[in-house]
């Protein structure tokens, strides 16, 4: 009976586990450029005595959804997505390179390019500065221009190109600051393939029906797995009544 509780109770903590990803999802279902976290159940077998049929079900985070979510056009010269798959660079919290696809733009006091979340934007020779008194115009390869607005020179000037990148699926990981991170470290090359469209945001492509069905169902097999723990209990106390009644 001990094994039989053991086993309901290791599936009702992965239960969850696997509802707080599908949580987390959730939340995020307005957030600009999130990947829905993928997780999965997989079979342990038991090894012992007795016990040739039994299987441990253990929760396993398989990655994350690389399809693209919605693009939505905002007519803001700020806002920038990718129209393809891959992701553009900017520096971690680490002082790393790392990637993403929550596009929009903002200028510092220095002209730094960051993102709306504060972090430094990578061009393809590192940070993107843009000169004072410039309106900047985004291309569709990544290029950076700035047009100044006053003076009689208004011939738009190059000062860099967003760095984007088109890794394999399983070329990244997303990390816990919502970063992508290359697998084993290191930065990828920039990529031609990958297309910038100006005025325009990626939504998130969690799709909150889906969510909610998996969080009933989540509900429903932990329920299932606390009800087998109870049934257990209530058998193994039955049997102690029997011995020693004997």
């Amino acid at each position: 009976m001990d094994r039989v509780l053991y086993l309901a109770m290791t599936g009702a903590k992965h239960e969850m586990w696997q509802q707080a990803t599908t949580a987390n999802n959730l939340a995020n279902v307005n957030t600009n450029g999130f990947k829905a976290d993928l997780a999965a159940f997989r079979a342990l077998p038991v090894v012992g005595d007795g016990a040739p049929t039994r299987t441990y079900v253990v929760d396993n985070t398989i990655g994350f959804d690389a399809s693209q979510g919605a693009l939505q056009h905002t007519g803001n010269p700020a806002d920038f997505a990718l129209g393809s798959p891959g992701f553009f660079a900017v520096q971690g919290p680490d002082g790393q390179e790392a990637y993403t696809r929550d596009g929009g733009y903002v200028l510092d006091a220095n002209g730094l390019m960051r993102t709306r979340t504060g972090l430094t934007i990578m061009g393809d020779g590192g940070p993107i500065t843009v000169p004072s008194g410039s309106q900047v115009q985004l291309g569709a390869d990544g290029s950076v221009l700035a047009i100044p607005l006053s003076g009689t020179n208004r011939t738009p000037q190059l000062v860099g190109q967003i760095k984007m990148v088109n890794p394999g699926p399983k070329d990244v990981y997303k990390g816990e600051d919502r970063l992508f991170h290359v697998n084993g470290g290191g930065t990828l090359p920039a990529s031609a393939d990958v297309k910038l469209v100006p005025e325009t945001l990626e939504a998130s492509n969690v799709n909150s029906v889906d969510a909610l069905v998996q969080m009933i169902s989540h509900g429903r097999q932990y329920e299932l797995n606390v009800k087998m723990m109870q049934t257990s209990q209530q058998n193994d106390q039955q049997a102690a009544q029997l011995l020693s009644t004997s």
